[in-house]
């Protein structure tokens, strides 16, 4: 790693040939430096330190001679305590996939493994019984049937159980959904009634009227022809108008404020008065008359 970070060559000559390179000479049954972990835990038998399982060593391995399964090898690990630095070595066990304490430590007690040891004494007892007395063979058969027979009712009995509560589960779960789609119902329709009954009352209360809008800006001739009106002074404006509780609608004239029915009652004035005018002293056909003094010349 060191020489290519440095980017370094090496260098062979034409007439180098790796076969003329001597072979080291190591031992047969080397040992070997490893990184482990305690595949178990343990006490030292020296010092009686605990040793819980996981904890790491730079252990030493070898091949252990004269000893395999099926021509499996089997290794030997030697570490050393972490309080008394005695060596503790270990095995591995290919037969029970495990590993087994040879020296230096005592495993500590698993409770599991001496369960499995003790299942495995009795059936090898059961069955050495059973080679030596036929009416054995005949009663532990009937025992069998009779524990399978009472393991089927067993699960025949938890099956119908979980048959009958699936149904009633489902039968539950379909009965508070129609009654949801009831409630939801209902409260749709009080909804929509109480809504019906809002739009009405404000139908009732509001009304909305036209109203005449004068011009705010009077202009100072005005024609006598109807045709000729303004289009400012024709046009009405579409009011909201709240109703009051007893039904009696107002006046047009007293929904006005004091402004535009004091600007409408000037202009009908100014109206009136400029029409009057304006016919005085003309004819139908718009020809001013004037009236002269006769004068006798005396002779």
């Amino acid at each position: 790693m060191s020489e290519r970070n440095a980017v370094l060559n090496k260098y062979f000559p034409p007439d180098f040939d790796p076969d003329l390179i001597p072979r080291r000479k190591q031992p047969k049954n080397s040992q070997q430096v490893v990184r482990l972990m305690a595949p178990f835990s343990m006490r030292c038998n020296t010092c009686g330190e605990y040793i819980y399982k996981g904890k790491k060593f730079n252990a030493r391995k070898e091949t252990v001679e004269g000893e395999d399964y099926y021509g499996i090898k089997i290794f030997r690990f030697y570490i050393k305590c972490t309080l008394c630095s005695a060596e503790i070595t270990f095995k591995t066990d290919p037969k029970n996939t495990d590993y087994s304490a040879e020296h230096g430590a005592s495993r500590n007690f698993e409770p599991w493994r001496e369960e499995r040891a003790v299942e495995e004494e009795d059936r090898l007892a059961k069955l050495e019984e059973e080679e030596n007395n036929p009416m054995k063979v005949l009663e532990n058969r009937t025992v069998d049937s009779k524990r399978e027979m009472d393991i089927l009712d067993a699960l025949q009995d938890i099956r119908a159980r979980n048959a009958r509560n699936e149904r009633v589960g489902h039968s539950v779960d379909l009965l508070a959904r129609i009654g949801m789609e009831e409630v939801e119902d209902a409260e749709d329709a009080e909804r929509r009634r109480l809504e019906e009954e809002d739009e009405r009352l404000v139908r009732e209360v509001f009304s909305k009227v036209a109203i005449p809008t004068a011009s705010t800006s009077a202009s100072p001739h005005v024609s006598s022809d109807p045709s000729e009106e303004s289009p400012a002074a024709s046009t009405s404006t579409t009011v909201t108008v709240k109703r009051k509780a007893d039904d009696i609608e107002p006046s047009l004239h007293s929904l006005l404020p004091e402004s535009t029915r004091a600007l409408i009652e000037r202009k009908s004035t100014s109206i009136h008065t400029s029409k009057k005018k304006k016919n005085d002293g003309k004819n139908t056909l718009g020809i001013k008359l004037v009236k002269r003094s006769k004068v006798t010349k005396v002779a």
